[in-house]
């Protein structure tokens, strides 16, 4: 007997699609040795619908994942004859939203790995280094108060989408991993199975249909990309100067450094695609800037950039993730207010194209060559030899137990990756043996400044046998400050003072401070200006300053009042990265043989072993010390080998996949040159953030 061209009992079967454009199901008679492209030129001929199905793919949904090979027969892609596929388009409409808080619905790839998918979304949007940036789920305030291990099943999201989601970052399984993962220290293949619900919800119904309360009722009107189409760089370049009242609400402020920690729940595994986490069509995702360094950030090629970096650093402010001091509040404020201002305004073009101008970006060019062949700019042929040193009469203070003692002053000497501390300039000349001898290589840098009581400090970490040992420096003056503080700064990341960014450090940090001291009077009339003081300083500084809010931003506003829209930001973003907490993503972990959780710090050149609630860190690695990093998939075990030795964990607020994927990623970023920044090494990012070769 004959069925479709095959004899019954000669090993064919039917197989099921659906496919999902037309909600219509298939039934076709197929053997194991059919290859997944025949197969499709099948489906299709039966539909026999003449539309264009170059975008379609077959999507596996019990085992969560694409059928994207072609070439591979079903036998050895496992489909057997209970399987139901799904015909699908790869390119699905996402909901995202943007760091400004604008939603941009746009057709995304959910068919290819994250990363790549980001890669594409950023071409679009016309934002450079999509390397940079990710996607994260939308958090709501239950997610601050419990670890990933104790989320309490939310009942809304069982009763609205199928318990049976698909894996995530959240709850990774371990056969979603190449078998060969180089990252585990125990390589059973033993998968995890995961019956619980993913703990992020989604604000979509199974019917695909957007929820009542969707966020374009809260934030104005949702743009399509088809609709700044030829405008887009004008639009994404420049956003509202508000937000709604009822969109603040919506916004989560962690009140603690443990809530803090929660919030690296959401980012989605850059190695799966977007389909395979459990995200669905019409879904809600969030486009932010996930590893910290922003690299060849260029005001001429980068407004779309600049203006979403902006963004981010100014509601991470807003909503306290970050600890700042009052002047510094005020000084942020001062810029947005004037970035707002130069908004309405048009802004000087500069002629790029412009014989001047090419000769200025030539000489730029020769210069950053030499720099590189180089290694530093040195002055004359006398000063090669020459180890550059810096020297001053300086106040140092190591606390101790029990004890109450004053700051005492030193000459300080400092060269190479050491801090000398001599009683006095003639020890220091003489060659007389120091009192004190700091090694700054890898220690912690803090500022400790007020200026409203001219105090310019340096907090030191210094590690030791013990942990990190606390040391601080006070300097009489901002210049003094400037100069030691940029030194100290450059010392711990293992670089001299021969280093050609060390002056432009000292005058930003010179610039920074002066940014922070108010005017005697506002350049503007508050009576101009018709401003609200919660849109431009943290809650915390509105409940302090009360009433005088709104007159103190405007006169931090004249220290800042001739600066064009795109000095302005700029300015902003670097007193941001100025702040002790900038770029440091927490997550709560449990150090193996630990009673208690502790805080992982992880920046873009070390880890750091800090105290839950104070903050306070008890151990700094840098990367350049690390020799590897493996995971133990199965039972979530994270082991870091150093120099000085190996330190294993357990994530308690995320998957350790993310952990795994920051080291990576500030790994890979590191790599970059101007040489090749054209040019992504995607195979590498994967391989360092993936946990496989």
């Amino acid at each position: 007997m004959l069925t479709n061209g095959y004899v019954v009992g000669d090993g064919s079967w039917t197989l099921i699609i659906k496919v999902t454009d037309f909600k219509v199901e298939r039934k076709l008679r197929v053997k194991g040795d059919l290859h997944i492209g025949g197969l499709m030129l099948r489906l299709v001929e039966d539909l026999d619908i003449a539309i264009d199905w170059s975008d379609h793919a077959l999507w596996w949904p019990s085992r969560n994942k694409w059928l994207t090979r072609t070439r591979s027969t079903l036998d050895q892609c496992g489909v057997q004859a209970d399987v139901v596929l799904h015909f699908t388009p790869m390119h699905k409409t996402l909901r995202l939203q943007l760091p400004d808080l604008r939603y941009l619905d746009c057709k995304v790839d959910f068919s290819i790995k994250t990363f790549n998918a980001v890669m594409q979304l950023c071409k679009e949007l016309g934002i450079r280094h999509p390397e940079e940036l990710s996607l994260c789920k939308p958090l709501e305030p239950h997610h601050l108060k419990y670890n990933l291990k104790d989320l309490p099943p939310n009942k809304k999201h069982f009763s609205e989408v199928n318990s049976a989601v698909s894996p995530d970052t959240n709850t990774f399984i371990f056969n979603q991993s190449p078998a060969s993962s180089t990252g585990s220290l125990d390589r059973t293949l033993t998968p995890v199975k995961h019956s619980s619900s993913t703990p992020i919800s989604s604000p979509v119904t199974p019917t695909g249909t957007w929820k009542r309360n969707c966020y374009s009722e809260i934030n104005g009107n949702v743009t399509t990309l088809e609709l700044l189409n030829g405008n887009l760089e004008a639009s994404l370049a420049h956003s509202p100067a508000s937000l709604s009242h009822e969109a603040r609400l919506k916004l989560l402020k962690p009140k603690s450094l443990i809530e803090k920690a929660r919030m690296n729940i959401a980012w989605l595994d850059s190695s799966l695609s977007i389909m395979e986490q459990g995200i669905a069509e019409y879904d809600t995702l969030k486009l932010r800037y996930k590893f910290y360094s922003f690299y060849d950030l260029n005001s001429k090629m980068d407004a779309v950039r600049i203006n979403m970096i902006y963004e981010q650093a100014k509601w991470s402010l807003l909503n306290e993730e970050l600890e700042y001091t009052e002047e510094e509040a005020l000084m942020f404020a001062a810029l947005q207010v004037q970035i707002n201002l130069q908004a309405s305004i048009p802004q000087p073009i500069s002629d790029t194209s412009s014989i001047n101008g090419m000769d200025d970006d030539i000489d730029a060019a020769l210069t950053d060559l030499q720099v590189t062949l180089e290694g530093s700019y040195v002055s004359s042929s006398n000063e090669i030899t020459r180890v550059p040193e810096l020297y001053d009469y300086l106040r140092f203070l190591k606390p101790k137990k029990f004890t109450l003692k004053a700051y005492k002053r030193y000459w300080f000497a400092c060269s190479d990756v050491y801090l000398r501390l001599y009683k006095n300039q003639v020890d220091g000349i003489s060659g007389t043996l120091p009192i004190h001898v700091i090694n700054l290589r890898g220690c912690e840098v803090t500022p400790d400044v007020n200026l409203s009581q001219n105090k310019f400090g340096i907090k030191l970490e210094v590690p030791s046998p013990e942990g990190m040992s606390e040391m601080w420096i006070r300097c009489e003056t901002k210049e003094q400050y400037a100069k030691w503080m940029a030194a100290c700064r450059l010392v711990a990341k293992g670089r001299s003072l021969s280093d050609n960014t060390y002056e432009s450090e000292v005058k930003s940090i010179i610039n920074f401070l002066e940014m922070q001291r108010p005017a005697l009077a506002p350049a503007i009339s508050p009576s101009s200006l018709d401003i609200s003081s919660e849109d431009y300083i943290s809650p915390k500084y509105v409940k302090k300053l009360k009433n005088k809010a709104i007159q103190k931003i405007l006169e931090a506003h004249a220290n800042v009042k001739d600066l064009t829209l795109t000095e302005a930001k700029m300015n902003y973003i670097k007193a941001w990265q100025s702040l002790p907490d900038f770029g440091i993503t927490l997550f709560v972990v449990r150090f193996i043989g630990q009673k208690k959780d502790e805080l992982l710090g992880i920046a873009s050149n070390r880890i750091m072993r800090m105290d839950l609630n104070s903050g306070d860190h008890i151990k700094t690695w840098r990367y350049n010390t690390m020799k590897e990093w493996n995971v133990n998939w199965e039972i979530k075990h994270m082991m870091i080998e150093f120099e000085e030795g190996k330190v294993i964990f357990a994530c308690q607020s995320a998957d350790c996949k993310v952990i795994h994927e920051f080291i990576g990623g500030y790994i890979f970023l590191s790599t970059r040159s101007k040489e090749a920044n054209q040019s992504l090494n995607e195979e590498l990012f994967h391989k360092l953030t993936g946990g496989w070769v």
